[in-house]
């Protein structure tokens, strides 16, 4: 039976992983010091045999024999990792060197979840994982841009030092049900002030975009790049030019303003009172974000299957749990 460990699995993406894993018969470890996960998350798979939790930080070393490792550890939303940007750097840096270590030791393949933020406010559209991003170093956005690009750099010299079986998933704006209602990003804020009635909140003109992928979607090519023989993996990549470098994005390529997802939100939530206000922009704010998926789809044919208005409408009805 494979033995899977998953750090910051109780969190968003890490719980509905972690559900598909046991799901498919694997043994499963969550790791989480329950900064931004919730314990709550993991409740319906606890009395799983073949589910396990550990509290712990991954900042600190720590050892285990595992078969994979999916790294999900870190704050994630812009209100979080500001919070405490010393400890988020420090979980990017410290936490994949922990990581990678034990990769090292145990021949554990890993899967680093990277974001769309190591590209910065892009100054190229789509973006393609060949581009290097424009990402200022020093701003308060940065605890957690450059904290993902260092991860990705350890990840890589770990790759070609010492053949550590490393993949690496630069995630785009991902939304379902057990996100955090209160962590900031764009689509649970807007449900929440829309159930409560409270002004939805737009940031700058409303003309900014990003592109949003529901969880379901997000969980699949996770699974399909963790499970893809290393051999067969690279000699797909050398075929398609990306030779020895395991990177991928996924998200949705559908480019959606701000104030298109506003407006539909609304529409689906017609009970609410809410009203749409603008307010300025957050410094380093990037303008528009759309991924490049065509490597994603010639490595394994995957693209997004789901609808915006489906995958809101399932997260709108988990969010009117949360507030009842």
């Amino acid at each position: 039976m494979k033995k899977i460990l998953i750090t910051g699995g109780a969190g968003f993406i890490g719980s509905h992983l972690a559900k598909e894993l046991l799901e498919k018969g694997y043994e499963v470890t969550v790791m989480d010091n329950l900064f931004t996960g919730n314990k709550s998350n993991i409740y319906g798979l606890l009395d799983n045999p073949r589910f396990s939790f550990i509290l712990h930080d991954i900042t600190k070393p720590f050892w285990g024999q595992f078969d994979e490792i999916y790294n999900l550890a870190c704050p994630a939303s812009p209100v979080h990792y500001q919070k405490n940007p010393v400890e988020t750097i420090k979980t990017s840096i410290m936490g994949i060197i922990n990581v990678l270590e034990l990769g090292l030791k145990t021949k554990a393949k890993i899967l680093h979840a990277s974001t769309s933020e190591i590209y910065g406010d892009p100054l190229q559209h789509p973006q393609k994982e060949s581009y290097w991003g424009n990402v200022n170093p020093i701003g308060i956005r940065s605890c957690y841009d450059e904290g993902k690009r260092a991860s990705e750099t350890l990840c890589m010299d770990y790759l070609r030092e010492y053949d550590v079986d490393v993949r690496i998933v630069r995630i785009f704006n991902t939304y379902g049900p057990n996100m955090h209602p209160n962590d900031g990003r764009v689509v649970s804020n807007f449900i929440m002030q829309a159930l409560k009635n409270q002004d939805i909140t737009i940031y700058g003109t409303g003309n900014q975009t990003r592109s949003f992928q529901y969880i379901e979607d997000l969980i699949n090519i996770l699974i399909k790049f963790m499970e893809k023989e290393k051999e067969e993996l690279y000699n797909q990549l050398k075929i398609l030019g990306r030779e020895k470098l395991p990177i991928i994005n996924t998200g949705n390529p559908r480019e959606v303003t701000i104030t298109e997802l506003a407006t539909k939100i609304l529409q689906l939530i017609p009970e609410s009172r809410s009203k749409i206000i603008f307010k300025d922009l957050p410094k380093d704010d990037p303008k528009r974000r759309k991924p490049d998926i065509t490597l994603a789809k010639n490595l394994f044919g995957w693209e997004p299957k789901i609808e915006l208005e489906e995958g809101l409408k399932n997260t709108i009805e988990y969010f009117k749990k949360t507030i009842i």
